[in-house]
């Protein structure tokens, strides 16, 4: 298309779309077309990601809500589509601590490079891609009982932005380029920023958070992809402000200043809604981050900005920064996600679940291996469980399969005209005590 049928196009969709019913944007759809450049790129699992999740989160799910767990490596966002799960978290904290382009582990205060989590959700699809390459050169095609859709969306981290309005635009074309179905952003000023369950969170003006949803969903634009936007708020503990500049946020400036110059504002509750009910017609999903498992303040937060907003979907953190037996019994925690999705929170993930579990297993794991009878150790804690869990679909018991060799294998056939002797698998361990 030309660049008049371009925007004639784009304006027609976001006019027609119910996708974008709920969507406010500043822009034309001329400015768009003006910041594309003359060749639009594909980014294909970006688009089909943020389809999918879209549908999912409106309801397509298995039940209703999409609850899914941070992944901190591509294998485990691969074992995640094996189990079940319909999304995958890619959460900065996990990135900072143990994934990070910067190869070194940091707190959640936006230490890591820039590009650390565009490059895992390139990591995290490209597994997905090999994964998918497997079944389906072994003959398994969509229809079958046994297909598994490996092209998870990737919901990623992209913290404050890693800076303003023009760092933000750059990240998320980056997300999408490396295949994000959505991304999320936080109010917090990027240069002190800190995971949502630590002190010291400083927020910037409502208007300056606003701008940079504005900035995220232009870029989404421009890359011509759906990408799902999330707003989040740390407006619940955080109690400092970067400006007064802003009226709407006058009501919670208390008139006190810190030494860094900061101004000191009311958190909480009220903060929150106020901050969510101005995110809401910017982003497709607000998310108020918390500091513990509270239905009361989960139902206030989301009747105060669906009256503002009717329709409006919410995220919620179920988080192990949360001490979850202290705060609710085992009824209570077992019911919790249903509760919160009747809300309207639709996309409920554990952000750390990934590192969690990865690096309790791996102590646990050493510490008898180190203290105890060796093999005995890893055979009732790993080979026999993984055994056991093949009823369930779990298959990387056999690992030099579940990696390619098989597939690499039958590259090696079909280059070498059908008959091959440096095949992986034939004579291998697994061939002969797995199959």
């Amino acid at each position: 298309m030309n660049r008049k049928e371009q925007i004639k196009a784009l304006e027609k969709d976001w006019k027609e779309n119910p996708r974008w019913s709920n969507v406010k944007r500043t822009y034309s759809a001329e400015d768009v077309v003006r910041l594309r450049g003359s060749v639009q790129p594909e980014c294909t699992y970006a688009r089909k990601g943020a389809e999918k999740l879209w549908n999912l989160v409106n309801g397509s799910s298995k039940k209703g809500y999409v609850n899914c767990m941070g992944a901190i490596t591509a294998g485990q966002a691969m074992q995640q589509a094996k189990a079940g799960i319909e999304a995958i978290y890619l959460s900065g904290w996990q990135v900072a601590a143990d994934g990070n382009t910067s190869e070194t582990m940091y707190p959640d205060q936006s230490l890591y490079a820039y590009d650390s989590v565009p490059t895992m959700v390139r990591r995290i699809n490209n597994t997905f891609k090999r994964a998918d390459e497997i079944q389906w050169s072994q003959g398994i095609d969509p229809s079958d009982d046994k297909y598994i859709d490996f092209f998870l969306p990737i919901v990623a981290d992209a913290e404050a932005g890693f800076g303003g309005v023009l760092n933000s635009f750059e990240l998320m074309k980056n997300m999408i380029t490396n295949g994000a179905a959505g991304a999320h952003f936080e109010d917090q000023l990027a240069a002190v920023k800190k995971c949502g369950h630590m002190g010291g969170k400083v927020l910037v003006p409502t208007q300056e958070a606003v701008q940079k949803l504005i900035s995220a969903r232009l870029a989404s634009d421009v890359m011509g992809v759906p990408t799902l936007l999330l707003a989040r708020t740390d407006a619940e503990a955080a109690n400092l402000l970067t400006s007064d500049v802003d009226p709407y946020d006058a009501a919670f400036i208390t008139g006190e200043r810190t030494a860094e110059g900061f101004y000191v504002v009311k958190n909480g509750l009220e903060q929150s809604i106020s901050r969510g009910v101005a995110y809401a017609p910017y982003a497709d999903l607000v998310w108020c981050e918390t500091g513990k498992p509270d239905l009361g303040f989960a139902r206030e937060f989301a009747e105060a900005v669906l009256a503002e907003n009717p329709g409006q979907l919410l995220a919620y953190n179920c988080s192990p920064s949360f001490n979850w037996k202290k705060n609710l019994n085992d009824s209570e925690i077992a019911s919790f996600q249903e509760k919160i999705s009747e809300m309207g929170y639709k996309y409920q993930f554990i952000t750390l679940a990934g590192i969690h579990n990865m690096w309790y297993n791996m102590f646990d794991l050493a510490y008898e291996y180190a203290k105890g009878e060796g093999m005995k150790h890893y055979v009732e804690k790993v080979q026999e469980p993984e055994f056991n869990a093949a009823k369930k679909g779990y298959t990387f018991a056999s690992h030099q399969q579940e990696v390619g060799a098989g597939y690499f294998d039958d590259v090696t056939t079909v280059i070498q005209g059908g008959e091959s002797s440096v095949t992986a698998l034939k004579g291998s361990t697994e061939e002969e005590q797995f199959s």
